[in-house]
């Protein structure tokens, strides 16, 4: 018998709860062992749930119990969450989570902590929700050498941008139709500067490069700044507007980081995810290039990519599972020298002052009163000094 515990049963955890107990017979049979659920940490009391005979208000019963052998952890943030999974990895349980924030600060040391006393520190859910991209990058790619990881890693800026292209509504209407529907918190800033895509690709870059990539260091713009009549041109373009996550290996060997709105052709593989639903992209220099899709987020979802870990666990109680992941930071690549083409969004019909300043491109018209200009490849100090030069710029979106 293996027994397991929750810290936190709110929206994750109490979906991690009942996917051990309605797939309790999945769960044996492919674990080989009897896996029960022991404990469920929280500080509040749920009368009449389920959950209440094995609820306790105290870590330390399940930190000092020897028959938990697996933890997961679905509390969120730093505090208590750290202390509470480093102290369960020193006492050697096993770690899964979904805590995004611990794992883009702390997942070095952590994973550290795991394979010296050989337990087992896995977050499949803290990137992708229900996506499995964390696996495959450990185990299944392990001889590329990934020289791309993109995604739409956010929900809730991706519906955002689906509403807006569909119906041609602005951002603050389709913001607060989100927060309506649940799909945005109160305080959205998270999501709507960049930051929530900011550290799932520092958590993916990490991985792909074995070394630690802080999400401080991730260049990051978010999408307050795209309006409807952006997405006008995306259509004159036959193209459409996504918040991208980027990982890309340059030549030099060093490795960019970024999250910015991306204007994507219709053909692009990540412009026909929409709504809620996510997906990573991945290009290895011997597997070429793959997809993975699915729900980024939600309580089910995501449950079962943390149930998907525990099963990892119990198979492999007293082995680690090697990852490569330095606590060394990567130094990044200067946003400066990567190169990017540009939608420019510029006021009056001076077409002959947008080619000056950014070269050979191409114009597009929607309105009376302006006019934009998609400009050829060319580093993004190069476009900021230009971009200096011309008046009237309204707006840019990188391009593809």
């Amino acid at each position: 018998m293996v027994n397991v515990a929750i810290l936190g049963y709110g929206t994750i955890g109490s979906g991690v709860a009942n996917v051990l107990w309605t797939n309790k017979e999945v769960i044996d049979k492919k674990t080989g062992e009897d896996v029960r659920l022991k404990y469920v940490l929280d500080l509040r009391d749920f009368p009449g749930d389920k959950v209440e005979s094995i609820l306790t208000h105290d870590f330390n019963t399940i930190l000092e119990d020897d028959s938990v052998q697996v933890v997961v952890e679905t509390m969120g943030g730093l505090k208590p969450a750290y202390d509470f999974v480093k102290k369960c990895l020193l006492a050697g349980k096993s770690v899964c989570t979904s805590n995004k924030a611990l794992v883009e600060n702390s997942g070095a040391e952590l994973n550290a902590i795991a394979a010296e006393k050989n337990a087992n520190f896995l977050f499949e859910a803290s990137v992708g929700g229900g996506i499995p991209i964390i696996r495959p990058i450990n185990e299944c790619i392990t001889a590329d050498v990934i020289l791309e990881i993109s995604g739409i890693l956010n929900g809730t800026t991706n519906y955002i941008l689906t509403k807006m292209g569909s119906e041609g509504l602005d951002f603050g209407t389709v913001l607060k139709e989100a927060q309506d529907l649940g799909y945005a918190e109160k305080d959205p800033t998270a999501d709507v500067e960049g930051h929530d895509a900011g550290r799932k690709i520092a958590i993916l870059s990490s991985l792909a490069a074995g070394s630690q990539v802080n999400f401080e260091d991730v260049y990051t713009e978010g999408i307050t700044k795209i309006t409807d009549r952006d997405f006008e041109y995306a259509k004159t373009l036959s193209a459409t507007i996504k918040l991208v996550a980027t990982s890309k290996l340059a030549e030099n060997g060093g490795r960019c980081v970024m999250v910015t709105p991306r204007m994507l052709p219709l053909t692009h593989p990540l412009a026909g995810v929409n709504g809620v639903m996510n997906a990573i992209f991945v290009k290895g220099n011997m597997l070429g290039e793959a997809m993975f899709y699915g729900a980024g987020a939600g309580s089910l979802p995501t449950a079962s990519a943390v149930a998907g870990d525990i099963v990892d666990a119990v198979r492999n109680l007293g082995h680690n599972k090697k990852a490569e992941w330095k606590s060394e930071p990567l130094k990044l690549l200067s946003v400066d020298d990567v190169k990017n083409r540009f939608f420019v969004r510029i006021s009056g019909d001076n077409e002959d002052a947008a080619r000056k300043a950014f070269g050979e491109g191409q114009i597009v018209r929607v309105t009376n009163g302006e006019f934009a200009y998609v400009t050829g490849e060319m580093t993004e100090k190069a476009f900021a000094e230009a971009k200096e030069t011309l008046e009237g710029v309204l707006g840019y979106i990188r391009y593809a």
